[in-house]
């Protein structure tokens, strides 16, 4: 989430009380995101292993990867907002905690629905420490140095998405999943000690729009729900009919709503933009081809492939290090005159033929054939990382630039869990159609094929490798749909800005 930088006007006194601790600030704000954008790109390869010891397939396993993502994405406005109000040390010191003992519980969690709840509530705390951080850099540096700290942090996300595999691969396989997460807990609980030290500062008279950020949080949890439950329950089922409707009906008032707030989430008149709407899109449409890979590739590494977790995350840097360079290029190359609707429009094409590339995905020499789809996917993300964001604030006016920001970071946390969510249901639906047997059908997407003494491995491997392609077909049609979409979008606002003129 991009930070309000609003902040009060402070005394004298506590000027001098804040110089002191300004200096841990950035420090501490930097782990806490570092860790926060580890456990997110990271927890899929554990999943194998916690499907096993825990005995759990389907949507129940799903959610300890979909649950943690869908709190993150629903509260990160909610948490920006309580920390204006409450104080932006107190929000990220009890989003620390809250995210240490979480991952405490996660790591001891006798079943798979403890674990779940666990996930969830770790997502909230990840959630106000991203938040709550970005508006502690905020309210402590001005100007460069404002600027230098933003960049740091947006370095050190980036760090974190892209080692996040692999360092979480190199701890299951010498600790566990459980001591992976007892890791996580254990520096967070360092976070939260440090961030006490931090100088506190709050906005009072910031207002926030409860009732469109309650149903934000509604709409897109019933959706989840619907998606990530439809497989095992029936789509006609009258959970799944429910809860989608309820999805529904949340997301027809949230834009009622936001239509009458006097500070609302979304304000509309940014939807009426065609050049604000289409760099928001294309930060949209590259989440949603490289959260498909992030999260459910590296079980099939490990279970199709015989990788170990270790392996898996070596093999997911790929997919994720091109995050760590191309960000800088791309920003570089926009400074230096080359138009940022071209480079876009060279992202968005290798996101999408990154994931089309993706078909050629099999249990034999699965590393060679995979290696340059995920370069390129990899690429196509990095580079809108570098300037979707700053071509869509450019075009925001100076009063929206909160609701604005505030958006766009929950546009790409809502796309990313809602692909989670729809990645699985598809996988296993498709699964269920070739095997016959929901239950079987819920452990092999999970990981837990028969032995490779057995014959039925074959028949699993086959229905596995060809339900993975027939996912990542939709995958493939939808980025290149919302592609097509954003360039138009993108044309369209060139030339009317140029007519204007």
């Amino acid at each position: 989430m991009t930070p309000s930088s609003g902040t009060t006007a402070a005394d004298p006194a506590t000027d001098v009380r804040s110089r002191a601790p300004a200096r841990l600030t950035l420090p501490v704000v930097l782990v806490g995101v570092g860790l926060v954008a580890t456990s997110i790109s990271g927890t899929a390869i554990a999943l194998p292993d916690i499907g096993r010891d825990l005995n759990a397939s389907g949507s129940a396993l799903s959610w300890v990867v979909a649950g943690y993502n869908l709190a993150f994405a629903a509260m990160t406005l909610v948490a920006g907002a309580a920390a204006d109000r409450a104080g932006r040390r107190r929000v990220f010191t009890a989003s620390a905690a809250v995210f240490a003992l979480a991952f405490l519980a996660s790591g001891v969690a006798p079943s798979i629905l403890v674990l779940d709840v666990a996930r969830i509530v770790s997502g909230v705390g990840g959630a106000g420490i991203m938040a709550a951080g970005g508006a502690l850099l905020a309210s402590v540096y001005d100007g460069a140095a404002r600027n230098r700290a933003f960049a740091f942090m947006g370095t050190m996300a980036g760090v974190g998405i892209a080692l996040g595999p692999t360092m979480t691969g190199a701890l299951v396989t010498l600790t566990g999943w459980r001591g992976s997460f007892a890791v996580f807990a254990a520096v967070g609980g360092l976070v939260a000690l440090g961030a006490r030290r931090l100088a506190e500062s709050r906005d009072p008279s910031s207002s926030t729009d409860w009732a469109g950020s309650v149903l934000f949080v509604v709409a897109l949890t019933a959706f989840m729900f619907g998606l990530l439950e439809a497989p095992a329950l029936g789509w006609t089922h009258p959970a799944t009919l429910v809860v989608l409707l309820l999805g529904a009906v949340a997301a027809t008032a949230f834009g009622v709503v936001q239509r009458r707030s006097e500070a609302p989430v979304l304000a509309p008149e940014l939807l009426a933009d065609r050049g604000f709407m289409g760099w928001c899109l294309a930060t949209l449409t590259t989440s949603v081809g490289f959260l498909g890979a992030l999260v459910f590739l590296p079980t099939y590494l490990q279970a199709a492939a015989g990788h170990s977790p270790a392996t898996a995350g070596l093999v997911m840097l790929l997919l994720t290090a091109p995050v760590l360079v191309a960000p800088i290029a791309a920003a570089t190359l926009v400074n230096r005159g080359v138009p940022a609707r071209w480079l876009i429009t060279i992202a968005l094409v290798c996101v999408v033929a990154g994931n089309f590339g993706l078909l050629l995905l099999a249990p034999e020499a699965t590393i060679a054939r995979v290696a340059a789809p995920l370069l390129l996917i990899g690429i196509g993300m990095g580079a809108s990382f570098g300037i979707t964001d700053g071509q869509a604030m450019s075009l925001v006016p100076a009063r929206l630039v909160g609701t604005a920001a505030g958006f766009l970071n929950t546009l790409r946390g809502a796309a990313e869990a809602l692909v989670i969510a729809a990645f699985s249901a598809a996988l296993l639906g498709l699964l269920t159609r070739e095997l016959g047997a929901p239950e079987r059908a819920a452990q092999v997407a999970s990981g837990r094929l028969a032995p490779v003494q057995d014959p039925a491995r074959a028949a699993e491997l086959e229905a596995f490798t060809s339900s993975w392609h027939l996912t990542q077909i939709g995958v493939g049609v939808v980025c290149l749909v919302l592609s097509v979409v954003v360039v138009m979008l993108l044309a369209s606002a060139g030339g009317r800005q140029r007519a204007e003129r």
